[in-house]
Order: C-alpha cells, then structure tokens, then sequence
C-alpha cells in the first residue's frame, strides 16, 4: 500500500511539473499578432514592403573603409594590380575601352621587376603578403580616434583572395599570406570597443577580372578558384557554378560574421546577376531578424537600380549629390586621390578636404565611408595615421552638428556648386568662406561655415526673422558672439580666437 501511495505522489508531482513547463513552454512560445517578425522572401515585393533604412546608420555619419590584400605587396598603380598586370595588348585594352593603345604600364613594371606572368603570377604574391605587423586593436584605436562609428574591411576583392577564415576557397588570408583570420580579429576588436562592423565583397566582378591567355598562369585550371572559371573568350556570360560560388562565398561571410553592413560593388548589377540580388537580400534581413538587429545593404549602383530605391542603402563611388536625399545614401571615398590600397606613390587628400566633404555630404542626409590603405606588413602609413587623427579632432569640437543629426529645410548658401555622380569628386572646386552648410538636432541649427570668412562677420541668409533664435554660439570658442536678424539674413560677429584650421560650426538655439 505504501509504495502505491508514494507511486501515486510521484505520478501526480511529475504531471505538476511538466503541466507547469507546458504553460510555461506555450508562454514562451507565444507570439502576439503585434509580435509577429517579419519573414522577407526572395522578392522585390516582400523585400520593398517590409524594409526599412534602419535609423542607427543614419545616425553614424561617418565610416572607415579598409582595403587591404595581397595587391600592397606590389604597391603599385592601385588594388587593381592583378588585373592590370595581365592587361598585354592594345585589343585586349580597347575591349575593356580604357585609354592606353599598348600593353599596361602595370603590365610592363610586372614584366621588369617581377619577371613573365607564366612563370610568376598574381598567386605568387600571396607568400610575400604576411601583415606580419597588423594589429587589430591598434587600427581600431586609430579609427576610434579619428570619430568613426563603424568599420567596413574588404572582405572579397575582386582578386579573388577572401581577407577572412573562408569555408567556400583555400584561397583566403587564414590559410595563406598572413595565416590570420583578418576580418574575425578587427571585428573582434571593433565590437567590444563599441564600433559597428561590415564587410564589403566584390567579387562578382572576379568573373571578368583576370585576362585569360595561355602565356599567362590564369588559365590554369587548379588556380581557377583565384583567377575564376571563366574562359578566354571576353563575352562569356556568368556561368551557373561561378554564381553558386558567389552564392556560397557570400552566404559563409554572412553567416560566420554577422556583419551589420554588406556594401556590394559594381557587377553585381548586370543581368547575369538578377536572379540572386533579391535572393542574398532576403536572406541577408532575414538573418538580421533572427540575429534581433537591424541590419544593412550598401549597394554601390546608384543609376542602375540593381536593388531598386527603398530596399538598399545607396552608396556612390569618389562622388556627391547636389542636394538633399530624403532617404539615407552614402559616400565611399579614398584619402588617396589616386589608389584605395597602398601604393609607392600614394597621393594624400587634405583633412580640411575631407572634412568639407564629409559636412557637405551630412547637411544633403549622408554619410560619408573613408578609405585607408594599409601597407602589406600591416601598418598604416603615418601620413594616414595623421589625416585621421586631425579629422578625429575636428569631430572632437564640433561632432554635435554631424552625429545625430537630420537636414534642415536647405542643405546649404554659398557659390561652390557639386558635382554630381560616381567619380566626380575630382571636377569640385574647395570650398570658400561664404559656403555654409546647415544641420539640425531637436531645438539646435547647425549653420556650418566650410571656411574662415575674409570678413570680420558672416550673413547667413537662409536664416529668415521667422527663425526665431534665441542664442549662437561657435563650438570650440569661448567667446560670447554679437549677432542681429532682419530680412536680409542672420548677421553673425566672427569672435577673435578661431578654433580650430577647418570648418567652423555655429550653434543657433531656436
């Protein structure tokens, strides 16, 4: 009888405890209609109707890009040595509708210094590309201090080599050439000091990268997963196995990093492509979603439309926009004006350059991604070092008018015009001191002047009496400024100490 009983207690205390985990399993379970995730299918429909530029990448303004590979073992031309270094003949050049008749110039340093491409090819650099100085903690400090918010290496150039511990190619940093994880150690560092990581790919473009032709080692069918599968005829369309490769390669960085931005390059865009742009989208936000962050697509194809508007963040290359885009979009450019990796004859940008672009690009709602170019034992040349340092310090003063902050009704006055569109950078004129740039935050009007004025006192007049403000004051100045509104503009003092070399931000409370 008593070992009935006890049976009995023990049957109804185990069906207690497992009623209770039910309820407590279906509470857990439970999802309430408001509740619901969103689940994006492989189409610009769902893709169009769900998504949304998230709010944090508008806020972060400013970004650093890094490209990095075996091409800065060379350190010549620019990041597209590997191609260029087979690039022998006029034929082969006019294709590709560049401007030289005979073989490349990179074509010749590579014939004088490092001998015939059969016998030493792009693959041969790899051994000589160690980063036997690369510190990720080091680099994330300097990109900390230069203001950044959020660090995007190349992950996949057009090369072929992978800057990541790659499950898809041998071909890949981990393995070969540093024998280090690159992108998982400055994602490491980046995120436990607070920066938000992407990863950019290109790879697309490794189809038609590398000329094929028998004297040269790229047709070398046990290399074709570094110089891809293509064959020697220019026109080729994509082969189906060389989408699959692009396909999985991409899927690996997404799953193994969790990136919180994915910037595309260009060909991606052509038609070959078209089946998989919706494809790596939805599943991109639909890990975003089961990783609970919202996540971002930089798509570098502003005119094309590859990824129509509202379903991408738009990015254009070494250009601007004229004026204000209501949706969030992004510049990409290089503090070289002639390379985005490291090269013997790396020609710097100026920090107030810099600085103008990245305040004329936030007042039209952007951001600006600035490029450095490490050399291939892994430091960053001084002179960059130091670039980013001074940007780091105007953005110390004078971040309240960049962070955080929207546009106004106006970008900007002033008589310097931008150019617009990929690759435009180069036809702007600098800057002058009747240039202002405009910023908001909450009761804060940021009028930004892009220069000393020649005069003692600035006339803002796209500041009307109807903007009723109430105090100004110049961000890094302790003076107290003398100022009047009537209907020709805002009149504004200039104090006698000038903060700072660059830009110079007047708050005005409203």
């Amino acid at each position: 009888m008593f070992l009935k009983k006890l049976a009995f207690i023990l049957f109804a205390f185990i069906a207690l405890i497992t009623s209770c985990k039910q309820k407590e399993n279906k509470k857990i379970v439970e999802v309430k209609p408001e509740d619901k995730k969103i689940i994006y299918e492989p189409n610009w429909e769902s893709i169009k109707k769900h998504y949304k530029d998230p709010e944090w990448f508008n806020n972060k303004k400013f970004g650093i890009f890094i490209h990095w590979g075996a091409y800065s073992v060379p350190a010549y031309g620019s990041e597209w040595y590997p191609r260029q270094m087979y690039m022998d003949t006029a034929t082969f050049t006019a294709q590709l509708k560049l401007k030289q008749k005979g073989p490349s110039s990179t074509y010749k340093h590579h014939l004088k210094n490092w001998g015939n491409q059969k016998a030493f090819g792009y693959k041969d650099f790899i051994p000589a590309f160690k980063g036997e100085k690369f510190n990720a903690a080091e680099w994330i400090d300097l990109f900390k201090k230069s203001g950044a918010k959020y660090v995007v290496p190349v992950a996949d150039h057009h090369d072929g080599f992978a800057m990541y511990k790659s499950n898809t190619t041998q071909w890949n940093a981990y393995n070969m050439g540093p024998k280090r994880d690159i992108l998982g150690e400055l994602f490491k560092e980046g995120r436990a000091k607070g920066l938000i990581m992407g990863a950019s790919s290109h790879y697309a473009f490794n189809w038609s990268f590398y000329n094929k032709k028998d004297h040269f080692d790229t047709t070398d069918l046990q290399y074709a997963d570094l110089y891809s599968s293509k064959g020697k005829d220019l026109k080729e369309p994509v082969s189906e196995k060389f989408k699959q490769r692009w396909w999985n390669r991409t899927i690996d960085l997404i799953d193994n990093y969790q990136p919180d931005i994915l910037w595309f390059d260009f060909y991606l865009d052509i038609p070959d492509f078209a089946d998989l742009r919706p494809k790596i989208a939805a599943y991109y936000y639909n890990k975003g979603i089961e990783w609970n962050k919202e996540v971002v697509i930089n798509d570098k194809n502003f005119s094309h439309e590859a990824f129509p508007e509202g379903t991408v963040i738009y990015d254009l290359e070494r250009g601007k926009l004229p004026g204000i885009r209501k949706l969030p979009w992004q510049t990409d450019t290089s503090i070289g004006k002639n390379s985005w990796s490291y090269v013997t004859n790396w020609k710097s940008k100026t920090p107030n350059q810099i600085i103008d672009d990245l305040i004329d690009i936030v007042s039209k709602n952007g951001n600006l991604l600035l490029n450095v170019g490490p050399k291939s034992d892994g430091t960053i040349p001084q002179e960059q070092q130091d670039i980013l340092l001074e940007i780091g310090n105007w953005l110390n003063t004078n971040g309240e008018a960049i962070y955080n902050t929207k546009y106004w009704r106006t970008f900007g006055e002033g008589p310097t015009e931008v150019k617009k569109g990929h690759h435009s950078e180069g036809k702007n004129k600098g800057f002058t001191g009747q240039d202002i740039r405009f910023t908001q935050k909450e009761n804060k009007l940021y009028a930004i002047m892009m220069a000393w004025p020649k005069k003692d006192h600035v006339l803002i007049k796209s500041i009307t009496p109807e903007d009723k403000v109430l105090n100004i004051k110049m961000l890094g100045s302790n003076s107290k400024l003398k100022w009047s509104q009537d209907a020709l503009g805002l009149f504004v003092k200039m104090p006698i100490d000038k903060p700072g070399n660059h830009a110079f931000v007047l708050e005005l409370t409203l």
